[in-house]
């Protein structure tokens, strides 16, 4: 779980991850728009450290029926480790825990990289559409 000390960590890690798409999508991303410190407040933040930095940032929203993650990211500069991977393995025990029997994301479409991970890595597409101006792709996976 994230500590209010960490969002100075936690806000330069999303500003770093996302700003390459802004560019990419004439906008800032969703996440870069977040309020950190009221999301760490409901505790729905968690952090991955490597050698006692923080490095990665998870967001995760209990809704009716499923679990929402909402954001991940990792420090473009520790990128490529695995961490990005480590975080969604804990989104899924986090919701199997909160007794999600479904985990759901959405990704914005220009973030055509993303789309292919997850896609990759089990999530399955349900449906796209456009929500406060922004081109989602929706996904969902199963928890066994």
């Amino acid at each position: 779980m994230a500590l209010a000390a960490d969002r100075e960590a936690v806000e330069g890690i999303v500003r770093s991850a996302y700003t390459p798409y802004v560019a990419r999508m004439g906008r800032a991303p969703g996440p870069m728009l977040d309020d950190y410190g009221a999301l760490i407040a409901a505790e729905r933040v968690h952090v991955i450290e490597r050698d006692g930095v923080v490095r990665g940032v998870l967001v995760l929203i209990a809704e009716a029926g499923t679990m929402l993650l909402d954001n991940v990211a990792v420090d473009p500069a520790a990128q490529g480790g695995g961490l990005g991977r480590r975080m969604l393995a804990f989104a899924e025990e986090a919701a199997r825990a909160a007794g999600f029997g479904s985990i759901r994301l959405y990704t914005n479409e220009a973030m055509t990289e993303n789309v292919r991970l997850y896609a990759r890595l089990g999530w399955v597409e349900t449906h796209r559409g456009e929500e406060d101006g922004f081109r989602r792709v929706y996904f969902s996976k199963r928890l066994v």
